[in-house]
């Protein structure tokens, strides 16, 4: 089951944290990502994480562009229309906008665990 989540109490804690607690989100949106989209043996939050440090975030602007793709099948399974996440999501990475990104991706999960 997928928890929803305070969209700004999760982007003032990453500014506030200096973006450790964004660690820590980005683990949590990888794992309800999966989740939603029944792709649970996909990458876990922790290796998103970790890959993203350890590639200096090239694997996270793709792992962005995976998410926006998991977030349109979830939504395709729902009989929900999709509309190109994943290329929205990897422009904003793309341009610096993680946080908004992230911001837009909880915003979606928040809405699939209403459903």
């Amino acid at each position: 089951m997928v928890r929803r989540k305070s969209i700004p109490l999760c982007i003032l804690l990453s500014i506030v944290t200096c973006g450790i607690y964004g660690f820590y989100w980005v683990a949590c949106l990888a794992n309800d990502t999966n989740r939603v989209s029944g792709n649970e043996g996909d990458t876990s939050g922790g290796m998103v994480v970790l890959l993203g440090i350890v590639t200096c975030s090239i694997y996270h602007i793709f792992w962005m562009y995976k998410a926006g793709e998991k977030i349109d099948t979830a939504k395709s399974s729902r009989g929900i229309p999709a509309q190109g996440s994943g290329t929205v999501y990897l422009l904003l990475t793309l341009f610096g906008l993680s946080l908004v990104a992230w911001a837009l991706l909880q915003n979606e999960l928040n809405k699939m665990a209403e459903i």
